[in-house]
């Protein structure tokens, strides 16, 4: 089985670059979104017609701005067991940042983190999300083991960008972000892709900004992280940096059946 997770910047703008296409080469993925910048209310004009795909979607209630959602193969499909949205926390579950879906033997995490900003005016909000959502997940984990993807809007290492003594204290790579996702591990989680690539430098997201994806410089600040005792689950890990469609590529496991 493998799973995927996309930033993709927009519902609407992906599918007019293509996003049909690749669902159609993931048919047998389960496929977390994020930023999928649409209202419920909006989306239920819509008719994006996904084949056969069960649907779960989370939007924030600001249109056009942040949400997630999951695509699950087969709208008949048994694999999900349960599912909700947000944490219970009502000024992070209005952003639409959160989903949870429960399958037999791990929990599915979608998450979008809240970015600092650049002038790092968020920086405060994003922490206490960071720190609810480490306390959610622990409560979650005593009954199943986690896995957690999406867009952490953090750097973690200097490995993880192509400038980092440049961007030292910017949004994204601040000492308190940072300090963060070392707090994470230390919490029983397992990065997957530094995992199985210690040394490796690849990125999942690049700014439109002076043709950086076209000279790669970017930032790997797309995760699937997963618990301790889930890590002999996992085949492999993967960045599909070849994708084209947003300013983030889709990243990915695979897990044993």
């Amino acid at each position: 089985m493998r799973i995927i997770s996309w930033n993709i910047n927009g519902i609407r703008a992906v599918i007019r670059k293509g996003f049909k296409d690749f669902l159609e080469q993931e048919k047998n993925s389960i496929i977390a979104l994020q930023e999928i910048k649409i209202h419920d209310e909006a989306r239920a004009k819509e008719n994006f017609d996904f084949f056969d795909w069960a649907e779960y979607w989370n939007g924030a209630d600001r249109p056009g701005y942040s949400g997630t959602a999951v695509l699950v193969p087969n709208k008949k499909n048994k694999l999900v067991l349960n599912a909700w949205t947000g944490m219970g926390e009502h000024k992070f579950d209005t952003e639409g940042r959160v989903q949870t879906l429960e399958f037999k033997k791990f929990y599915l995490i979608n998450a979008y983190f809240p970015n600092a900003n650049h002038e790092l005016s968020r920086l405060n909000y994003k922490l206490e999300f960071n720190d609810y959502l480490l306390k959610y997940l622990k409560k979650l984990e005593k009954k199943k083991p986690i896995i957690i993807c999406g867009d952490f809007n953090v750097a973690h290492q200097e490995i993880d960008l192509a400038r980092p003594k440049e961007n030292i204290g910017n949004a994204g790579f601040t000492y308190e972000e940072r300090e963060w996702a070392d707090k994470f591990i230390k919490n029983g989680f397992i990065d997957t892709f530094r995992y199985f690539y210690p040394n490796e430098q690849k990125y999942s997201w690049w700014s439109y900004r002076t043709r950086a994806r076209a000279r790669n410089i970017g930032w790997r600040i797309d995760y699937f992280f997963v618990s301790v005792n889930f890590i002999k689950n996992v085949k492999n890990a993967f960045i599909l940096n070849e994708v084209l469609g947003s300013d983030h590529c889709p990243i990915g496991i695979e897990i044993k059946n």
